[in-house]
């Protein structure tokens, strides 16, 4: 039941996030004080037709898994030139999708719609409190900063927990930008894997909620330590903006290199360790999600490459640029792993 993944913190799409972004030095450092400036940079951002990067080439045996290397967020005006993304689509037996999280709540429609003013109460901070009671003087004076520039005079956002606000903060700083977190590749793969009746697998950790409604009350009265997840969403959005639209202009034109030249220190890693930490989450099986997200993908491609004589992935280009990834993890069991 997705709705309730809202009210757990956007949880399934930060766990992969999580187990696959190397832990990398920040771009640039703070000032004394804590804070940086905020930089309007004149980066321009690509547009029209681009052709992505290339794919990797995992093989053993005859049999191979080709993988695309994602990256989020991208340029919001490009179109991805997916010609030869389609043609190994086309060949293969099998598409499988990047790693992820799924929650049942064994819900219906109407209870589900009876929950969403308990997901709105679930965002807000315990007590009522407002972020700057919750937060440090010098980190909610550069959160005035950031959301002046990217949300406004939004008066609502002030009673949301630290993550929820520093989501909230990192959509609307993207959307600015120019960028996107979706909508230009996943949906021409989607189509090319239908009209060729390729089989999907979902290497998913699937997650039971039980009693959804004292889940989300649990939730509401419990505390996080998420200051360390708003810290760092800031400190992207002041140091990284303009590193992030060339990021994703490397990706749009194929620049491999480019982008290996640009780590980066991704906040997603605080906020999942946020949520995944805390006793609520421990009694849920929600600990010890990154470990289990990767065991999940590792067996289905290996299953791919052992049954199939073509298969077609998709990870996040992080993922493929660590040296100590998924594709190392392959080269350990015996497979040859060339890059585009």
């Amino acid at each position: 039941m997705r709705l309730l993944c809202v009210g757990l913190l956007w949880l399934s799409a930060l766990v992969p996030v999580l187990a696959q972004t190397p832990a990398e030095p920040p771009v640039a450092a703070t000032t004394a004080t804590g804070a940086a400036p905020v930089i309007d940079m004149d980066t321009m951002v690509v547009s029209g037709v681009q052709p992505g990067p290339g794919l990797w080439r995992v093989s053993k045996d005859g049999h191979v898994l080709w993988i695309m290397g994602t990256l989020s967020p991208l340029p919001k005006r490009m179109t991805w030139l997916s010609r030869d993304v389609e043609g190994v689509i086309a060949e293969s037996q099998e598409a499988l999708k990047a790693p992820g999280v799924s929650f049942d709540a064994d819900i219906g429609i109407v209870r589900g719609a009876m929950l969403i003013p308990s997901l709105l109460k679930a965002r807000r901070n315990p007590d009522g409190a407002t972020l700057q009671e919750v937060l440090p003087a010098d980190l909610y004076a550069r959160w005035q900063v950031l959301k002046l520039k990217y949300i406004g005079r939004d008066a609502g956002v002030e009673k949301w927990r630290p993550i929820f606000a520093a989501r909230e903060l990192y959509e609307a700083a993207i959307k600015k930008a120019g960028l996107a977190e979706g909508g230009i590749v996943g949906p021409v793969v989607e189509k090319a894997v239908k009209a060729h009746k390729v089989k999907v697998t979902s290497p998913v950790v699937k997650l039971k909620v039980e009693d959804p409604k004292n889940a989300l009350r649990e939730f509401r009265d419990s505390s996080l330590s998420d200051v360390d997840c708003f810290r760092r969403t800031l400190d992207r959005l002041e140091t990284d903006l303009a590193a992030m639209t060339a990021r994703a202009n490397a990706w749009a034109i194929g620049d491999i290199e480019a982008l290996r030249a640009m780590p980066y220190d991704d906040q997603n890693r605080a906020c999942i360790l946020a949520m995944t930490e805390t006793g609520f989450a421990q009694k849920r099986g929600l600990d010890d999600l990154p470990r289990k997200v990767e065991a999940e993908w590792m067996a289905a491609a290996e299953a791919a490459l052992q049954n199939n004589a073509s298969t077609f992935a998709t990870l996040p280009i992080s993922e493929l640029l660590k040296p100590d990834g998924y594709l190392s993890k392959l080269q350990a069991k015996g497979y040859e792993v060339e890059a585009p």
